[in-house]
């Protein structure tokens, strides 16, 4: 059965047809062209699909299409504004917290929202929050300290 599903996409309305059982990933990545998202587990174990919906981290592997409905969605690709890096992707690039980067956008996606809830989070919060985010290449020490520094970043922008 094919329906309409429309939404906001990084800032822009959009609309797709869609069939009942469309992960919200898929559309992302095969209709509208924004790979960030990637599909690493397929059961919801590895958070690099990790997206933001209405605000809040969202593994996109586990959730329709459909459901995006009327909703706000914003993926790795709109996190940047004007050309400018948002602080916690520069952070990641000036504290190294990426080798392969198939782990990245979700670990940024996750960390944006931590950061929103919880302005300065401790190293354990950080590390805890970002439990449902696997990386296979690092030992964490420099996400954790890329989510941290931009922490500071942030609430220095706010001043």
């Amino acid at each position: 059965m094919d329906a309409t599903v429309s939404f906001t996409l990084n800032g822009k309305n959009v609309s797709a047809e869609t069939t009942g059982a469309t992960l919200l990933v898929d559309l992302l990545r095969n209709h509208f062209g924004l790979t960030g998202a990637h599909v690493g587990c397929d059961t919801s174990q590895c958070g690099a699909c990790v997206i933001h919906v209405d605000g809040v981290s969202v593994k996109s592997c586990t959730m329709l299409a459909a459901q995006a409905d009327g909703c706000t969605v914003e993926t790795i690709e709109g996190l940047a504004a004007n050309g400018e890096l948002h602080p916690v992707q520069q952070a990641f690039h000036e504290h190294h917290a990426l080798q392969c980067g198939f782990c990245t956008p979700g670990m940024i996606m996750s960390a944006v929202d931590l950061l929103r809830r919880n302005p300065r989070p401790s190293e354990v919060e950080v590390r805890d929050w970002l439990e449902g985010n696997m990386c296979r290449c690092t030992g964490y020490h420099n996400i954790v300290k890329a989510v941290r520094a931009a922490a500071v970043a942030m609430g220095e922008e706010a001043s």
